[in-house]
């Protein structure tokens, strides 16, 4: 949880903060957990929608991908592409393609329809083999 918490946010204080929210929020709710869906998904929901009560508020900067370390690192290079996307975007493909939810999944966290997380995973992948495509360009 705090891993994608801190994916989503690239701020490990801000993560701690919204891993700490989710958390008292799914005991408060654990009665109604209905074991539809694995319990990791269920907890990573919280996570997630407390990300993005984030995005949404007054507080919130966008990530300064320029802060990163220099180029050069091909890991760097990707991190940086990624903490480079629209936070809608950055949530589907790191819930996609690193924490490996379905996008019937992904769809039920986000409160959006499979083909929309779909889309958004399509742009957000070839958002980042652009940008890395131009990392070694002067």
């Amino acid at each position: 949880m705090f891993a994608l918490a801190v994916r989503l946010l690239g701020d490990r204080a801000a993560a701690e903060d919204a891993v700490q929210d989710a958390w008292m929020k799914a005991i408060g709710r654990l009665d109604a957990f209905r074991w539809e869906s694995a319990l990791r998904t269920w907890l990573c929901g919280f996570v997630v929608n407390g990300c993005r009560a984030r995005w949404r508020g007054p507080e919130w900067l966008p990530m300064d991908d320029t802060a990163a370390a220099p180029p050069g690192e091909p890991c760097v290079d990707l991190e940086r592409a990624v903490t480079a996307l629209p936070p809608g975007a950055r949530a589907v493909l790191l819930l996609h393609d690193l924490h490996g939810y379905t996008h019937a999944e992904i769809a039920s966290l986000l409160g959006v329809e499979p083909g929309t997380s779909k889309s958004q995973l399509s742009r957000a992948r070839a958002s980042v083999r652009a940008r890395l495509g131009k990392a070694g360009e002067p």
